[in-house]
């Protein structure tokens, strides 16, 4: 099929079952999509003290995200400019300099060319090569909310927070629940033989598949709340370059109620109901909801579940953050944080972390019987009969398209809702995919030699 062909069916729900572990729609998502999306790198509790940095990817370019000796946070292309060498190959650390292996060409921490190697001997001094103003290349584009650190590779991309949209209505949920700021601690990090697109979606607001594949997990009482009943009570929503899925609490719960019910502590809700605007607290009081799951375009997920974490009963809330780093057609590197209130105490802070633990994160329960799931749809996907299958993602839609269930209208916050199953927000997170990967990438001028005047 021709990529035109590819995004009208995936327009109409139809997805060809290839594009979950082809050779040539990676190299189309590679340049066209992940090379002018907005991507998030890092957490700025990750880099927390001066000189602190860590080494992340966006596609195939890895930046070191650093906070320099002043405390500023920069983003930069983890390429000397000598020969292109990897300046930095830890994962993360604390270092005032990165000396590149090859040639020990020396920069700061905030890029800027500290020192090279016999500059007089190998260049005449500054009359063969001026090292002042020479430096790693930045992020073309650069932006931070919550703390959150994302970069596009796009210098034409649209301004973050119009992009964010009214998605920030919900990241804020995740990201912003107290004025002191969120933790990120992690990530985990491993690969699973599946293709990056199915977390995205699936994280994207697929209530559907909880009642199923979850189903042990409801048999030992750690949660509850995927019952197909409690499922379909809940709302898809897609705001944005964005949505999710959320839980309905129970009838007549208000604001700190519905937090006491999935086990947040008194402080905690006294710290999200001064942090959180009144339509967001609103949300959580009438009609009642409370967010769950969710994905921002392309590949950043939220989760926000309440399991039971000892004999007693005690129900601990927990965040998750998760990134789908494609490797290959076929492969994904996740990233997994456990993200807490940095005031929150220290006691709801090891419970909510177990709670992490036990449900998520490479050893958690969702998570393998998730995996499970993706390894075996990318593996069936790699065959020549996925070239003859539509795979049907129209639920919620009649034979003509018309929507079988309305939008729900007390929901409450922005965007589209539809209460009870659907494949609503999948739809639209492929719409995004085939708006992004129909048009070619952009070209840009390359940079003059060595980012600065050369005599020649």
């Amino acid at each position: 099929m021709e990529i035109d062909e590819i995004t009208t069916a995936v327009r109409q729900g139809l997805i060809p079952a290839y594009l979950y572990n082809d050779a040539e729609v990676h190299e189309l998502e590679r340049s066209r999509l992940f090379g002018r999306s907005w991507n998030f790198l890092a957490h700025e509790s990750e880099i927390a003290e001066p000189n602190d940095y860590v080494v992340r990817n966006i596609g195939d370019d890895s930046f070191l995200v650093t906070r320099d000796s002043d405390g500023q946070v920069h983003v930069m292309f983890n390429m000397c400019v000598h020969r292109g060498m990897q300046v930095c190959r830890a994962e993360r650390g604390s270092a005032r300099t990165f000396r590149c292996p090859y040639h020990a060409w020396t920069y700061k921490n905030d890029g800027q060319l500290a020192g090279l190697p016999f500059h007089a001997d190998a260049y005449g001094g500054d009359a063969g090569f001026i090292k002042e103003g020479q430096a790693l290349l930045d992020a073309p584009s650069v932006a931070v909310r919550n703390g959150m650190i994302f970069a596009s590779l796009d210098p034409d991309s649209p301004d973050f927070e119009y992009w964010l949209g009214d998605f920030a209505f919900y990241l804020d949920f995740y990201t912003g629940q107290s004025a002191a700021g969120m933790e990120f601690r992690g990530p985990q990090r491993w690969r699973v033989e599946a293709n990056w697109k199915i977390g995205a979606e699936n994280f994207m607001g697929d209530s559907y598949h909880t009642p199923h594949t979850h189903a042990s997990v409801v048999d030992i009482e750690l949660f509850g709340e995927p019952r197909p009943y409690k499922r379909k009570e809940g709302v898809l929503w897609h705001a944005g370059p964005g949505g999710g899925t959320t839980y309905k609490l129970p009838a007549g719960s208000e604001f700190r109620s519905g937090l006491a019910y999935v086990g947040y502590p008194d402080e905690m809700i006294d710290a999200m109901e001064a942090k959180l605007s009144p339509a967001q607290r609103a949300l959580a009081a009438e009609p009642g909801f409370m967010p769950s799951a969710s994905t921002l375009f392309p590949n950043l997920s939220f989760v926000h579940n309440w399991p039971q974490t000892d004999a007693d009963g005690r129900i601990t809330p927990f965040i998750s953050v998760r990134l789908w780093q494609p490797v290959g057609p076929g492969e994904t590197e996740v990233y997994s944080w456990f993200c807490v209130a940095a005031d929150a105490p220290d006691d709801y802070k090891a419970a909510s972390y177990k709670a992490y633990l036990m449900c998520f994160g490479s050893s958690g329960m969702f998570e393998q019987d998730d995996v499970e799931n993706w390894v075996s749809i990318t593996t069936m996907a790699r065959g020549s009969m996925a070239r003859n299958l539509l795979l049907n993602n129209r639920m919620g839609l009649t034979l003509d398209g018309d929507p079988i269930v309305d939008q729900f209208e007390r929901f409450g916050g922005p965007g589209t809702a539809y209460q009870g199953f659907g494949e609503h927000n999948q739809r639209h997170w492929f719409s995004m995919w085939a708006d992004f990967v129909s048009q070619p990438a952009p070209a840009h001028e390359p940079l003059a030699f060595g980012m600065g005047e050369q005599p020649e």
